[in-house]
């Protein structure tokens, strides 16, 4: 490796702390209702979730994440907020068309349409880890939005909130690294779990399975 590729490895590395750090200081101010959700106080956890994803990310996305939540302090938003928030279109509809919709931003049709595209292959990426590697596949949310619960969210509808704060610039380089990822036959799920896994340990998700009870 060059002294110019190990300098954008440590660029990218500290990108990425960076980001998760951000987050985490976004997360602890999403309000919850009876007070903060144990989730907010685990930070190990947290920290090896997001890293995990951001760590399938190329360096330009994650430049422009980086912005929209510099943006989003700026302007009196917190994007985590805003993605629970948005999850619970689903969980609690009435709550949500009563309470949460009036205060995000309004998400056109197109935009809607490609996030649901991004959606739709991200979704059969993560059906098809599950069938390969069950056990793994165990520890993951629910798939779809339709077996959403007041007390249980989907990778679907995770996903449709999370995408739902992207700026117009991120939605545009994630949409693309979705579309190279498939065009190379590549899992986007499998490359954020095997990074998952080896925080823990492993070599591989062969290995990670294996181990699972």
């Amino acid at each position: 490796m060059s002294e110019d590729d190990e300098q954008g490895r440590r660029d990218d590395e500290s990108l990425r702390e960076d980001i998760v750090r951000h987050e985490w200081a976004q997360f602890q101010g999403v309000n919850n209702e009876g007070g903060p959700a144990n989730c907010q106080g685990n930070w190990p956890v947290f920290h090896q979730m997001r890293l995990s994803q951001f760590m399938t990310w190329p360096a330009d996305l994650l430049s422009s994440y980086g912005d929209d939540l510099n943006q989003a302090d700026a302007t009196g938003r917190n994007l985590l907020t805003e993605k629970y928030g948005r999850m619970m279109e689903s969980t609690v509809p009435d709550q949500y068309r009563r309470d949460i919709a009036p205060y995000l931003p309004k998400l056109g049709i197109e935009r809607q349409t490609r996030q649901e595209a991004i959606i739709d292959q991200q979704v059969a990426w993560a059906k098809d880890f599950r069938e390969r590697y069950p056990r793994l596949g165990r520890e993951m949310r629910v798939l779809r939005t339709s077996q959403d619960t007041p007390d249980s969210t989907s990778f679907e509808t995770y996903l449709r909130g999370e995408l739902g704060t992207y700026s117009a610039r991120t939605l545009g380089l994630y949409e693309r690294m979705i579309a190279d990822m498939a065009s190379q036959g590549r899992n986007l799920t499998a490359e954020t779990i095997l990074f998952t896994v080896k925080q823990n340990g492993f070599n591989s998700l062969d290995e990670a399975e294996q181990a699972q009870p």
